[in-house]
């Protein structure tokens, strides 16, 4: 078995991919596959806008060097991921596809639900911390999500538009940093805290609330397809993932308990040599670096 690397220097990618051409479906003609895809392109931007603005604060708060260093390292990608699924969405709005409704409720929950509340001292430190927990259990997910699309061979044999494949290489890449970078928040957590009932109190709250929203984004995107797609069914999950094209529900229900593991460490799962394998492969990754 090949030796995991033991320490990398995390840096943003400056990626960027050329999205003319790209149709609407773009994964076999389904909607359901290519929109359970496409609630990533709106969910995560919102999302890691809000993990820039929290890490940000919790950066003065580092006392170790190595971790600090990790932490800017992940601050820099996630603004990449951010502006990447961006030029994407930016794509399918100007198909058509509307998708201003349901941003504006998820920047409500995040700036207003989630946001600073004016709070300071005790306080202020105490919801940090908190806030910092829920993006650790977020970050369980979101590396989960990238160690399966790495290894999903599926997609590749799926009838896909030839544009389809710079799509692929946009998830691929952002899962490839997500299991590059995955214990980062997870060890800021502890770092500055670390207690299993709040860890666990945050999982608990952030894993229901992800899936709430993915689900409600799904059912916006297919609500709101200029072609009309229906509405999203469960059925349609087991049938992809027993194609291998969508996680299947197994391993999400396995997902949720390892959390729950006193020893838990976010090194246990996933595989940074196929990680880094795959940087080293990306077009998009590649053409970063000329």
């Amino acid at each position: 078995m090949t030796a995991e690397p033991e320490h990398l220097v995390l840096k943003p990618r400056d990626v960027h991919w050329d999205w003319d051409g790209l149709p609407l479906r773009y994964l076999d003609d389904d909607a359901f596959l290519t929109h359970f895809a496409n609630v990533l392109n709106i969910l995560l931007p919102e999302g890691e806008e809000w993990f820039l603005t929290v890490f940000q604060q919790a950066v003065p708060l580092i006392a170790d060097d190595r971790l600090r260093e990790d932490v800017i390292g992940f601050i820099g990608q996630e603004a990449m991921h951010a502006q990447a699924h961006q030029s994407l969405l930016a794509h399918f709005t100007a198909a058509g596809l509307d998708t201003d409704g349901f941003i504006a409720q998820l920047r409500w929950f995040f700036q207003e639900m989630l946001g600073d509340r004016g709070l300071t001292g005790k306080a202020a430190h105490g919801w940090l911390i908190e806030r910092v927990a829920i993006i650790a259990a977020i970050e369980h997910v979101t590396s989960f999500l990238g160690d399966w699309i790495l290894g999903a061979r599926g997609l590749d044999a799926l009838d896909k538009h030839e544009k389809a494949e710079a799509v692929l290489d946009l998830y691929r890449w952002h899962g490839a940093e997500e299991v590059e970078h995955r214990a980062v928040a997870f060890d800021l957590f502890t770092h500055l805290d670390g207690r299993y009932r709040h860890r666990v109190r945050a999982h608990l709250v952030a894993f229901p609330v992800l899936l709430y929203w993915w689900v409600r984004g799904l059912r916006c995107l297919m609500a709101e397809d200029p072609l009309g797609a229906g509405k999203p069914r469960r059925r349609d999950w087991f049938r992809g993932a027993r194609r291998g094209l969508l996680p299947p529900p197994r391993a999400v229900v396995r997902l949720f308990l390892s959390y729950l593991r006193p020893g838990y460490h976010p090194s246990q799962y996933g595989s940074t040599t196929q990680a880094v394998a795959y940087l080293a492969s990306s077009p998009a990754a590649r053409a970063a670096l000329h």
